[in-house]
């Protein structure tokens, strides 16, 4: 893990993208009290930050704590899958 200063961040930002894309933790501190980590973001971060994704899974949330679920056995889960 690294702590860098803000200072060395914008002076040497590509060097430290590039660490972070090689799984090193980097920490940007900011003034004495702040302090930010550096995270690649994936393409499942990216799914999952859309409202509208965020709004159909909530909205699944609900129906299953109300109970209003399917069960499927293997056979037709297999059924729907086409093998």
């Amino acid at each position: 893990m690294l702590i860098i200063s803000s200072r060395e961040f914008r002076e040497n930002q590509k060097m430290y993208f590039d660490l972070v894309d090689q799984n090193e933790q980097i920490i940007v501190q900011r003034g004495k009290d702040k302090a930010y980590a550096l995270t690649p973001i994936t393409d499942t971060d990216r799914y999952f930050a859309n409202p509208e994704v965020k709004k159909r899974i909530q909205h699944s949330i609900g129906q299953a704590e109300k109970g209003k679920v399917t069960t499927l056995k293997k056979s037709g889960i297999k059924k729907l899958l086409g093998v």
